[in-house]
């Protein structure tokens, strides 16, 4: 059998072997008949084998490593070549005992043994026939038993059943062999020339992509027939198997064939950039790594950052995606992760800085002041979140500005006005075109550290829509038990806002969401003196002005009797924005002359004031006199400050009937109602005939009628008015009230006290009559404000009309029956 020469297609039987080896053939017939008539031997050496099963006739190569199994060869190849193979029932058991190793095994013989250059031997044997251990006899210097030959059933030559098994299996095999590109074709050839019905069923067995134990189960059927039908079952399995992943490769051929082609495209675009001197994907990617490695941020941002990169690398470079996602990674290594700068907690300096920037509020210096000390003694860098509340142009943005100087902070300003869509805090997701984070990340990093003043403007005029509430999603920005993590929907992380120093500006409390209010530290910045005004125009405002019309101190100065001319004449406002425009409307007309080489006056004068801006127009806030009944001036609050205001009364013939007038809202209206009710009530004390509402009516008016005004601060103003109405007394000169009234006549308390007063100063008036609850709102007002002022504090109405009203009549008294 050794010499002839047959065609060899099992490629794995010449794993080892040089050109000149003699080719392994194919068992036959009659090759067959003469193994099963080869005596066995009673004791085999026993090798076992880790991931497979040797089935007779076929032809394997065996790689051997352990130190038993290379003895067994060597001594197997010195002496009668023949050694018993076993399968391992666990291929992880390195020294197999008799109990590690199935008891059916194949008689082979060794073809050829060659040693390998890393020490193992590789054999190339042949399996015969089979055999069944009955005993383990010796298990060193390897293991040896006895054996018995396995008795197995063949059909007859004329079985027509088991005849088309054999057709079914060589027509599945040819199959499986063209379905499976890892086989070679000539693989066909040999299923077509063997002739051995069962050395066909073995030679198939064997390369059937199983486990080793079903394998060893195909061995121990004794019945060639069964051993078949079991071949032909796991065949039909493994041609599904195949058959399925080819369509499935068949129908993502095209898109992989794309990506290929697109892949090579990307590839030599690449090449054309690195020769044009662009810098290609690659490198971005590189630096983006080089960059994150200087960066202060956690191990769990570290982490979801390399994640990130790494599938930037896996993208397309030409899918919008990738931009996106580069424009995320660029935002994680731009963002002032753990980077604070150091506080300066110099509070002279401080003082100073605040001094420099803004003439007057003294209070609202001392609040701050107060908050930086905290921030010094508790130093712990967690700043507090404050509200600068007034009126516009008083200096509330600017003041974060001199703050964020005195700390030494980055300063960052974010304007709210008119916001209505939550993603302009929150960010928008990245799944969207054009994704961005949020207003707030976005400042951060153009902050740099993660510690700055941060300017929250005009946060009372945030607006909400269908897109969402901004002043729900502020209410994470302003909790600093919550701020720690402000999520951005972009970043998808969260992020530490809570060194932040926020500072929120705002006109109006009342249209700020309650919430939202509750976690703000409320300082109130009110208006300002006419002598405040001047000293600002004079420090700041004209030195300013000058500066940006290309002008020097030289060029124009403006004394402070006309400053306060301008004050009084052409500004009516808490703030200072209308006088810097009137001061610059003067260094305007001073640039033109100039320019036009003109003749001007270095000093401006009041004639001049008239000339450039137009006779004054704003002396409304002038106190007019008591010459008439019913005239009565009241202090009130508007947006812009404090104001004064007029409250008149008259009587005509009629039936009692009460008129009210000058566009009043409902509360205002009320307290007129309750006034009379409770003159009506007490008329007696007043001297005054109860017929007397009867046979008059009675007319209330506000002046402006274009201009809206509501509150309960005029109560004690209309019943003064109503009292020397009906009673032709005198109003006292140079007064004015305010204050709420009940009808039992109790005086109550109001609001916006300082700013009623700087109305009242502004008016000249001298004597003001206020609620006794109101004293504590005067003791916290600078005493410079209250010069040349005199407060009667009062709790009930009959005080009022005892400090109001004079006991002599107005010239041209009515007679009243």
């Amino acid at each position: 059998m050794k010499d002839r020469k047959f065609l060899s297609i099992d490629s794995m039987s010449f794993q080892g072997l040089d050109e000149d080896a003699d080719l392994i053939p194919l068992m036959t017939p009659e090759d067959e008949e003469e193994i099963n008539r080869e005596p066995l031997p009673d004791t085999l050496p026993i090798l076992p084998l880790k991931n497979t099963v040797l089935f007779p006739g076929v032809v394997v190569p065996i790689t051997a490593g352990r130190d038993k199994s290379i003895q067994l060869l060597n001594d197997a190849n010195n002496g009668s070549k023949v050694i018993g193979v076993v399968a391992q029932k666990d291929e992880n058991v390195e020294n197999p005992t008799g109990e590690d190793i199935y008891h059916t095994g194949v008689v082979a013989r060794i073809l050829r043994v060659l040693k390998m250059p890393d020490g193992n031997t590789t054999v190339i044997i042949q399996g015969k026939k089979p055999f069944e251990i009955t005993k383990i006899v010796a298990e060193t210097p390897y293991l040896q038993a006895q054996v018995n030959p396995a008795s197995w059933t063949k059909p007859e030559v004329s079985d027509n059943e088991f005849n088309a098994i054999i057709e079914s299996i060589k027509e599945l095999a040819l199959k499986i062999i063209k379905n499976n590109p890892n086989l070679p074709s000539e693989a066909s050839f040999a299923i077509k020339n063997i002739e051995s019905n069962s050395f066909l069923i073995n030679f198939v067995c064997s390369n059937l992509s199983i486990s080793v134990k079903e394998k060893q189960e195909l061995l121990e059927l004794n019945d060639l027939t069964e051993r078949a039908l079991a071949t032909l079952k796991f065949m039909n399995l493994e041609l599904q198997r195949l058959q399925l992943k080819n369509d499935i490769q068949s129908k993502v051929r095209t898109d992989l064939d794309q990506q290929q082609r697109d892949y090579f495209l990307h590839q030599q675009l690449k090449t054309i950039q690195e020769e044009l001197g662009g810098v290609s994907y690659e490198e971005e990617v590189n630096e983006m790594a080089e960059k994150a490695k200087t960066k202060k941020w956690s191990k769990k941002i570290g982490e979801h950052f390399d994640k990130e990169l790494s599938k930037l690398q896996r993208m397309n470079t030409q899918v919008a995606e990738y931009g996106i996602q580069r424009n995320y990674l660029e935002l994680f290594l731009e963002l002032p992760w753990n980077e604070y700068s150091t506080d300066s907690f110099d509070l002279k300096k401080a003082q100073k800085i605040l001094d420099r920037d803004h003439f007057g509020l003294e209070e609202v210096k001392k609040r701050i002041i107060e908050h930086l000390a905290v921030l010094k003694l508790r130093n712990d860098m967690k700043s507090p979140i404050i509200c600068l509340y007034g009126p516009p142009g008083v200096g509330k943005t600017s003041l974060g500005k001199s703050v964020a100087e005195a700390l030494g902070r980055s300063y960052v300003r974010m304007s709210l006005g008119g916001l209505r869509d939550e993603a302009e805090i929150r960010g928008h997701r990245k799944t969207y075109i054009g994704a961005m984070p949020g207003r707030i990340i976005q400042n951060i990093k153009k902050a740099e550290t993660s510690n700055p003043v941060f300017i929250l403007d005009e946060i009372d005029k945030l607006s909400n829509s269908f897109q969402g509430d901004p002043s729900s999603a502020m209410l994470e920005v302003l909790d600093p038990e919550q701020n720690s993590e402000f999520y951005d929907n972009f970043l998808e992380m969260g992020y530490d806002l809570s060194k932040v120093m926020f500072i929120a500006t705002a006109n109006n409390l009342s249209t700020i969401q309650p919430a939202l209010l509750d976690r703000m530290e409320l300082i109130n910045v009110s208006g300002y003196t006419i002598e405040e005004k001047v000293e600002i125009a004079k420090r700041h405002l004209l030195p300013k002005q000058l500066k940006e019309h290309g002008l020097s101190t030289d060029d124009l100065k403006i004394a402070k009797p006309q400053l306060e001319k301008i004050v009084e004449g052409y500004t009516r406002e808490s703030g200072v924005r209308t006088l810097e425009k009137q001061i610059a409307k003067m260094v305007r007309n001073a640039a033109k002359s100039i320019a036009m080489e003109e003749e001007y006056d270095l000093k401006v004068t009041n004639d001049q004031i008239e000339k450039v801006l137009g006779v004054p127009r704003l002396e409304r806030d002038k106190y007019e006199n008591n010459e008439v009944a019913g005239v009565v001036t009241g202090l009130a609050w508007t947006r812009v400050g404090g104001d004064i205001l007029f409250i008149e009364s008259t009587l005509s013939k009629g039936k009692g009937m009460l008129s009210i007038t000058g566009n009043l809202g409902k509360v205002m209206k009320e307290s007129a109602t309750i006034a009379l009710e409770y003159i009506k009530a007490n008329a007696d004390n007043f001297g005054l005939a109860p017929e007397l509402f009867d046979r008059y009516n009675i007319h209330i008016h506000v002046p402006e009628g274009a201009t809206p005004k509501d509150g309960p601060s005029a109560g004690i103003t209309m019943l003064t008015s109503l009292i020397s109405l009906l009673t032709q007394r005198k109003v006292k000169s140079k007064l004015a009230m305010t204050g709420e009234i009940t009808l039992r006549g109790k005086v109550l308390p109001v609001g916006g006290i300082k700013e009623k007063i700087l109305a009242a100063k502004r008016a000249r008036i001298k004597e003001i009559i206020l609620c006794e609850e109101n004293k504590k709102d005067i003791l916290e007002i600078n005493e410079k404000y209250l010069k040349g002022l005199t407060f009667h504090y009062v709790s009930e109405m009959s005080e009022v009309i005892d400090l109001a009203l004079t006991k002599q009549k107005v010239k041209n008294a009515k007679k009243l029956q």
